[in-house]
């Protein structure tokens, strides 16, 4: 009996793969229209900053999706699983992906989007890319839409918090302040009701009382510098905040929004917050980010399992 044959493009946001590539992928960010030299200077630098321009996006994404592959023939001996990138912002595109799938004769297939939380802005705009290219080829899809509740999801972010709050040696565990972190959105996805924000607030609630923290509460960051509001408070003005109204000295940053090591975690999380807070004399930690964590693995294993299983 053959193995039943399912293609799963695994969606993420994109990077570029080398320093003179960051003005294509800025580029195609603001929808065809270049930076000013002073935009590009500035994403340019956040990328040297890191290491010296290595690029750990890219690699980290493709060593997710070959263990994420890896996971599921393994956990689901009677499929043969074969997963695509389709990136939003760099090549492979969303529709490249699902063009070499149907090239290579995939005819059911399922997406997900290495972002545990729906946002119609976030994953539904991946969603909709990757449905209007299969339409246009006659390919069969469906979706993983969230699945920020999973246990294994919640249990690798409890046991990072477990970890992490292990370095403040000497301090109580609740004279931390947790502040659990995700990519800002426009303020305007409240006026439509987008779970986006909820979805946040149910993982934090889950991952504190997994783990026994009273001293948490949940923030922003990364947000674009456009000229409309974006969901706050934002990471920096937290630090601020409890210093002066708390006089907090201690902050363990989980950024559950995130499930990699890239430039909102290593740049504005490990440098641009880690600066403020030795300038305002916290001690200032983060959780370790998930990337092929195999808890992780397994979580997305099974929520797209239980999409072919509901075919």
């Amino acid at each position: 009996m053959s193995q039943q044959r399912i293609g799963v493009l695994v969606m993420s946001y994109g990077t570029p793969e080398s320093l003179d590539q960051v003005e294509a992928y800025y580029t195609h960010i603001r929808r065809g229209r270049p930076p000013t030299s002073e935009q590009l200077k500035d994403l340019t630098d956040r990328y040297e900053a890191i290491v010296g321009g290595f690029f750990p996006l890219r690699e980290n994404t493709n060593k997710q999706v070959q263990a994420f592959e890896d996971r599921l023939n393994a956990d689901h001996p009677g499929y043969s699983f074969v997963c695509y990138q389709g990136l939003k912002h760099a090549s492979p595109y969303v529709e490249d992906g699902v063009e070499q799938m149907v090239k290579d004769g995939i005819t059911q297939a399922v997406g997900i989007v290495l972002a545990p939380h729906y946002s119609s802005m976030s994953v539904g705009g991946y969603i909709k890319r990757a449905q209007d290219k299969a339409d246009e080829l006659g390919l069969s899809i469906q979706f993983v839409q969230s699945y920020h509740l999973h246990p294994k999801l919640l249990l690798a972010l409890s046991e990072r918090v477990n970890e992490s709050l292990q370095r403040f040696v000497g301090t109580p565990r609740n004279n931390v302040r947790v502040v659990f972190t995700a990519h800002s959105l426009p303020e305007k996805i409240l006026e439509i009701g987008d779970p986006y924000p909820e979805q946040l607030l149910e993982t934090a609630r889950a991952v504190a009382a997994q783990t026994s923290v009273d001293n948490w509460q949940f923030g922003w960051q990364s947000a674009g510098r456009t000229g409309v509001p974006w969901l706050g408070p934002d990471i920096l003005d937290i630090l601020h905040t409890v210093v002066k109204d708390d006089q907090v000295e201690n902050v363990l940053v989980c950024p559950i929004g995130f499930v990699s090591d890239h430039l909102e975690v290593l740049y504005d999380l490990d440098i641009e917050a880690q600066k403020v807070a030795r300038e305002l004399g916290i001690h200032l930690e983060r959780t370790a980010s998930l990337n092929t964590d195999p808890l992780y693995m397994e979580t997305l294993s099974d929520v797209v399992f239980a999409l072919c299983e509901r075919k």
